[in-house]
């Protein structure tokens, strides 16, 4: 099977289990108009344009899920588009540029991500400082890593009494780390993955630094949280991360996290409702499948559940008194799955190589899929926000002061 055909199978499931129910909020790019946003209702995407222009100011709205479905019964929102029409043009590699595609569906919000959250990834970011970004050392220094611990921290809550204990203890053994500080630590890393506008949606391919021997994917939920704090949806997130840039040094972070393509969210904005809020968040599952066209195959899941910080912690946070977003923001909130099985050579753990296809699923979220290449081949990153600006002013109807 080749690649364009494996990843229009995975994109067959683009649609949460229960899409018919779910209020999803995208961004379609049509062709002579330019970024509308959408959302899908009986198998069709309906304009949203009449209730707000932007991803941003939807979200910005008091109760933007009673918004929407108040307008769609209103039949407010004119159908713009047939989804299995767009679907079938979501592949960048293949797409027919005269037709509609689905972009990622945040916009003017600014894109943050929280590291170390979940113990798994914790004990890897321990071990890229230690190996300072040198793959071949990666499987000798976790078995130490592992011996040094000798108890599990799944348990601990960051900023406690046990926590710093176990920071005392490590400090004595000198197997101290930075990042151990803000994973057991009272404050969270939390970072800017990329700006706005600049996160590719399902279809597209993510990009990896040519610089790059050592990475791997991060899926992640995505939270999307209003001007004020709240947060009033979530999507799936693709976190491209570089492990032997990031491993040399902390301080390559923003090399390592922002790249062309370097983040991916989609497919839609499940927006909270009756049938979907944070609770059935804290409880999913996200499954992480990797296929190469080298015949390699990867499969894990993790849960929600494990994660060491409450996401409503994790978005307090990043915004408030301290901190204001006037457009939002869409928080990543840390990947609890960092595939280690060697894929090269034997004791090399896991890099990706270029035609990869990268599916992040969730069964209320869908799934998000995204073929990989190098960031300096695949599509530049052109349409920003002086651009977005310049394209709202030229449509009929809208204020020349938008």
């Amino acid at each position: 099977m080749t690649t364009s055909t494996f990843l229009q199978a995975q994109l067959t499931h683009t649609l949460p289990t229960d899409h018919t129910r779910a209020l999803l909020i995208g961004r379609l790019w049509l062709p002579g108009t330019g970024p509308v946003l959408v959302t899908l209702h009986d198998g069709h995407l309906h304009d949203v344009s009449p209730l707000a222009l932007t991803s941003s100011a939807l979200l910005a709205l008091p109760e933007p899920a009673a918004a929407l479905r108040e307008a769609l019964a209103a039949g407010r929102l004119p159908v713009i588009a047939s989804w299995p029409d767009v679907l079938a043009n979501a592949e960048e590699a293949s797409r027919d540029a005269g037709r509609p595609w689905l972009l990622a569906p945040c916009d003017l919000q600014v894109i943050k991500a929280s590291g170390v959250t979940f113990i798994a990834s914790l004990l890897e970011r321990v071990i890229e400082e230690q190996a300072r970004g040198d793959a071949s050392r990666a499987d000798a220094l976790r078995r130490d890593l592992h011996q040094i611990l000798g108890q599990d921290l799944t348990g601990i809550r960051p900023g406690s009494a046990e926590a710093q204990e176990v920071k005392r203890v490590l400090q004595a053994r000198g197997a101290w780390s930075q990042y151990l500080e803000v994973g057991i630590g009272p404050d969270a890393e939390i970072f800017t993955k990329a700006p706005e506008l600049a996160a590719v949606g399902t279809g597209n391919d993510v990009g990896l630094h040519p610089g790059s021997s050592w990475n791997n994917p991060e899926p992640e939920l995505v939270l999307a949280v209003s001007p004020t704090g709240q947060v009033v949806g979530a999507a799936l997130g693709n976190d491209v991360n570089l492990r032997d840039f990031e491993g040399r040094s902390a301080l390559l972070l923003g090399k390592a996290k922002d790249n062309n393509g370097s983040c991916a969210i989609g497919p839609f904005i499940r927006l909270f409702d009756a049938h979907f809020g944070i609770d059935d968040l804290r409880q999913c599952e996200i499954s992480l499948r990797v296929d190469g066209v080298d015949g390699f195959s990867f499969e894990d899941r993790g849960a929600m559940s494990s994660i060491s910080r409450d996401p409503l912690d994790l978005v307090a946070q990043a915004m408030g008194r301290h901190h204001q977003y006037p457009d939002g923001m869409m928080m990543f909130l840390g990947t609890m799955l960092a595939p280690t099985r060697d894929r090269d050579a034997p004791g090399q753990g896991f890099t990706h190589h270029t035609d990869d296809v990268v599916t992040v699923s969730v069964p209320a979220l869908g799934r998000l899929v995204n073929r990989v290449d190098r960031s300096d081949r695949i599509s530049p990153w052109t349409f920003g926000i002086g651009a977005l600006m310049a394209n709202l002013r030229s449509r009929p109807g809208i204020p020349s002061g938008v």
